[in-house]
């Protein structure tokens, strides 16, 4: 057996004869004539002149073989519904939004623009947009208005798929009235909109441009719609990056080697089979929705989960009963939301059949040493961090234990990916730095691997100038992450470089805070900012959850814990470490997706306005951080 170090060695010195192997893992009408094309730096362009189609090898070369097996198992708590589509009746509903679409006048090439709850129809008209060689672009279901409208401009979609609502903890969230409001706010008008009509909300159709997908789909429910095969560097979506400003910021993703790139990933990185089943807890909205809950495993022959609720509805155990249920082999989740599981009875993670599960995997925040801890002895199955972003497409660090079985280091999310030329680099001075734990930017050697961002969308001087041209006196792709490196090879992620703060002169990770202040005992969780201050020029504010639930009402209570938390970080981090402040509520400020809003948190601490807010996912978490300030 290869041994990792080797079987990443031949990924960065032997780059095409590795990814040449790799490409075989998937179907190509035509073969590439190249592997990588690095002649314009950084722009990577990987399996040149190969033609392929991602619909084709996510589900059509499955049909034969697999059409009975389960590939898209659809659960929604919310309108307490579960649909299991097979192969192949996912290869006819695919191909009945396909010919929907191509009726509204999507053609090669156009773009689909997908704000949708997470149901069916979602992950459908992403295969049909791909199907026809149309570009998709998801949009966060329920997303503010104003910022539906900036994207709709960037994007300029001929057709816009939606629905009438989605729901959230029992809550109905009308997405037509925020789309309308959207098309009327933005300069780009799409052809048609493709409404799903759920029965949540009554709706308002536009006479002309709004089409109900019931209709559309009884016209074509024979529909026979070839996959049209493009060319490997053919856009198959762009995605908004999450916390853009100013103009959204759409990373732009090829087709060959994005398919590729997952293809690779079940094997080597998850150890999964064909026929197993795959249950990532995110939503379509984000990167990994798209890589592991929509494409990755269809590539692969897998049954995918895609769930429409939130992880404590009906219960705690919610997710665990479907784990049981569909004999889950692959979990794949957010430390935020093991993080709400802890703040419930431990008894719902031992309530149910976990014994088909190989492993959980966290990403989407760094996960502190406590959490991996807690939920490793909870459900007695390995934990596997990885780090990745919106723009690679899959994970940067984790382990590949398809490859070789190596162990977790909690508090690591592992090592550098096979195909990421990994290096830990001086951001003032540009040098790299190699000994052990010496802390530098994490950053990537070019060219990127396949499956990584090819450019911004329509803006290729933003994708270097943003990317490539931070860091002094090298062309090297900046992941704006802080780190450190042991001598086996793991890193440890210490925070946005963004994040450092600067008090009295001495620069501070907010993340290595929340870091010691979630290993006090009586923490179930923390977000950490730096806010400004006149004397020292900032400071550090620390928001807790703690894990009596009664602290945040109690002051006197509220006291105690606060100087027991920072008496914490005096002794592992030292005085200058300390927070300003620890401020106790019941709940901290979220996305929908679990990700906290520490910029959101810093306007309040700075009484600032916060911006947009519309992923957050309950308004009162924030209300709560005022209530906590004024208290004192």
């Amino acid at each position: 057996m290869t041994s990792f170090a080797e079987f990443h060695r031949q990924s960065i010195e032997d780059r095409d004869v590795f990814w040449a192997a790799q490409a075989q893992l998937i179907d190509w009408k035509v073969p590439p004539a190249q592997i990588c094309d690095y002649s314009n730096p950084p722009f990577a362009r990987w399996f040149a002149g190969g033609q392929t189609n991602l619909c084709h090898n996510a589900i059509d070369r499955h049909v034969a073989a697999r059409g009975d097996q389960p590939a898209l198992i659809a659960v929604s708590t919310e309108t307490n519904t579960e649909r299991t589509y097979t192969y192949a009746q996912l290869h006819a509903e695919v191909q009945r939004m396909a010919a929907a679409l191509q009726a509204l006048g999507v053609k090669k090439g156009d773009r689909v623009q997908i704000y949708m709850p997470m149901i069916a129809e979602a992950a459908i008209a992403m295969l049909a947009s791909v199907r026809i060689g149309a570009i998709h672009s998801v949009v966060f279901g329920g997303f503010a208005s104003g910022s539906l409208a900036t994207r709709i401009d960037d994007a300029q979609p001929t057709v816009i798929v939606s629905a009438d609502a989605g729901s959230r903890a029992g809550r109905a969230v009308p997405y037509k009235p925020l789309l309308d409001e959207a098309l009327g706010l933005a300069s780009h008008k799409p052809q048609a909109v493709l409404l799903v009509d759920r029965g949540l909300v009554p709706m308002n159709l536009v006479a002309g441009r709004d089409h109900l997908w019931a209709e559309l789909r009884a016209q074509h429910l024979d529909a026979q719609v070839p996959c049209e095969w493009v060319d490997a560097t053919h856009p198959s979506y762009t995605l908004y990056t999450s916390g853009t400003t100013g103009k959204p910021k759409g990373v732009q993703r090829d087709t060959g080697g994005y398919t590729v790139a997952l293809a690779s990933s079940m094997p080597a990185i998850f150890d999964a089979k064909p026929g197993q089943t795959f249950f990532c807890t995110s939503d379509i909205g984000w990167v990994v929705g798209h890589s592991y809950i929509i494409y990755a495993p269809l590539i692969h022959g897998m049954a995918t989960i895609m769930y429409e609720g939130v992880p404590i509805r009906p219960d705690p155990g919610v997710w665990w009963s479907l784990v049981e249920k569909y004999k889950v082999t692959h979990m794949f989740s957010a430390p935020t939301a093991i993080r709400v599981l802890k703040k419930h009875d431990p008894e719902y993670l031992t309530k149910y059949d976990l014994s088909s599960l190989q492993a959980l995997w966290l990403a989407g925040e760094p996960l502190d040493e406590p959490t991996a801890n807690w939920i490793s002895s909870a459900i007695g199955r390995p934990i596997i961090d990885n780090y990745w972003q919106t723009e690679t497409g899959w994970p940067i660090l984790t382990l590949c234990n398809g490859v070789e079985k190596q162990a977790s280091r909690f508090g690591s999310p592992g090592k550098a990916v096979y195909g990421y030329n990994v290096k830990l680099i001086d951001g003032e001075t540009g040098a790299e730095l190699t000994e052990p734990m010496q802390k530098g930017v994490i950053a990537i050697e070019g060219p990127l691997p396949p499956g990584n961002l090819m450019t911004i969308w329509r803006d290729d001087q933003r994708f270097v100038n943003t990317y490539w041209k931070s860091i002094p006196g090298r062309l090297i792709y900046n992941t704006f992450d802080w780190g450190v490196r042991d001598k086996d090879g793991y890193y440890f992620i210490l925070g946005r470089t963004d994040d450092v703060i600067n008090v009295a002169g001495h620069r501070l990770g907010t993340r290595e805070i929340e870091e010691s202040i979630s290993g006090h005992a009586s923490i179930a969780e923390v977000a950490v900012v730096g806010v400004a201050d006149n004397l020292k020029g900032q400071v550090a504010l620390a928001f807790a959850v703690a894990r009596d639930n009664n602290v945040a009402g109690d002051p006197q209570a509220c006291a105690a814990l606060e100087k027991s938390v920072c008496n914490h970080v005096d002794a592992q981090l030292g005085a200058v470490a300390r927070p300003a402040r620890v401020y106790f509520v019941s709940m901290l400020p979220k996305t929908r997706s679990g990700k906290l809003l520490r910029r959101a948190l810093q306007a309040v601490a700075e009484k600032r306005e916060t911006g947009d807010l519309s992923t957050m996912e309950d308004p009162a978490a924030l209300q709560q951080v005022v209530e906590a300030m004024i208290r004192g």
